[in-house]
């Protein structure tokens, strides 16, 4: 039996458990982004050791009508170098505080692939944990997750930033993902780990022509039962087919988002709220009066 065969007859999690408190994914949800670091291909740099800037920014992106808050202190860009732990934290700590004690509501989401990093921050009043390597760079922070009782993102990557696009060649990359997930899905549930998101990864370790491929087969991978959120904001996927910049991809970032949708995507992780927001009010209404 292939691996995908043993959980296709998971049903649909309509809803996560954040730390007991179950939130409903009926509606698709927007994860606003704001990154603590200067090497980010769109922002990098605006809300660097500047809480102030960055709770502005949060209070924007939650006016605006987000649901989740994605905290990163680590650019993982392709090329892009990892920071250590300690680094993380630096930033980390004191915005995560901030912003927990100015918005009491708000789910914080942290983006990181480090468990001292996870734990440090989940203690701080975060939620979830979104990493990016699988559990692939830190052989920790799979053990930790069962402690931490918040929803993980599960993401898919061939390698860390430095080296992904070196590594785009895949017998079957929708068979080649789907192992990928349903060995790191069974890894997880083992732990007692059963709050998974489902993150394809899309620009980690794929040519443009596979993001494409991934996101036309998105509703696919709908077989483990699990939401998915879709990473496509601003991306290279988007502007360098357009011949544009990441400031100019906003239209056709929209565009895509309203076909992930359509694909059944349950988040948008997204830089541009107020849009992505606007784009689930009106996917709402067509999947309201068909």
């Amino acid at each position: 039996m292939n691996s995908i065969d043993k959980i296709t007859n998971l049903s649909y999690n309509s809803t996560i458990n954040l730390q007991g408190k179950l939130i409903s994914l009926q509606n698709p949800l927007i994860m606003g982004i704001l990154n603590l670091t200067t090497d980010s291909f769109f922002d990098g740099g605006k809300y660097v050791n500047n809480i102030e800037k960055a709770l502005s920014r949060t209070k924007e992106m939650i006016d605006q009508g987000a649901d989740i808050i994605d905290i990163g202190a680590c650019s993982t860009r392709p090329n892009a170098i990892l920071v250590s732990q300690e680094e993380e934290l630096k930033q980390l700590i004191p915005v995560v505080r901030e912003i927990r004690k100015e918005f009491p509501d708000i789910i914080i989401s942290i983006d990181t692939v480090w468990s001292k990093v996870a734990l440090t921050t989940i203690q701080e009043g975060a939620n979830i944990i979104n990493d990016i390597s699988g559990g692939q760079f830190d052989s920790e922070l799979f053990k930790i997750l069962p402690s931490l009782k918040a929803p993980y993102v599960l993401s898919h990557t061939p390698t860390t930033p430095d080296k992904m696009q070196k590594n785009t060649n895949y017998e079957n990359i929708f068979l080649d993902i789907s192992n990928y997930f349903s060995e790191k899905i069974n890894q997880l549930h083992k732990l007692g780990v059963y709050d998974i998101i489902l993150d394809l990864g899309f620009g980690f370790g794929k040519t443009i022509e596979q993001n494409y491929f991934l996101l036309n087969h998105l509703e696919d991978f709908k077989t483990f039962g699990l939401p998915i959120l879709t990473g496509i904001s601003r991306k290279t996927m988007i502007y360098k087919p357009l011949c544009l910049s990441a400031q100019e991809a906003l239209n056709g970032t929209t565009f895509l988002h309203a076909f992930a949708l359509m694909n059944n995507s349950n988040i948008l992780r997204v830089h541009d709220v107020k849009e992505a927001k606007q784009c689930v009010e009106l996917y709402k209404l067509i999947e309201n009066n068909k």
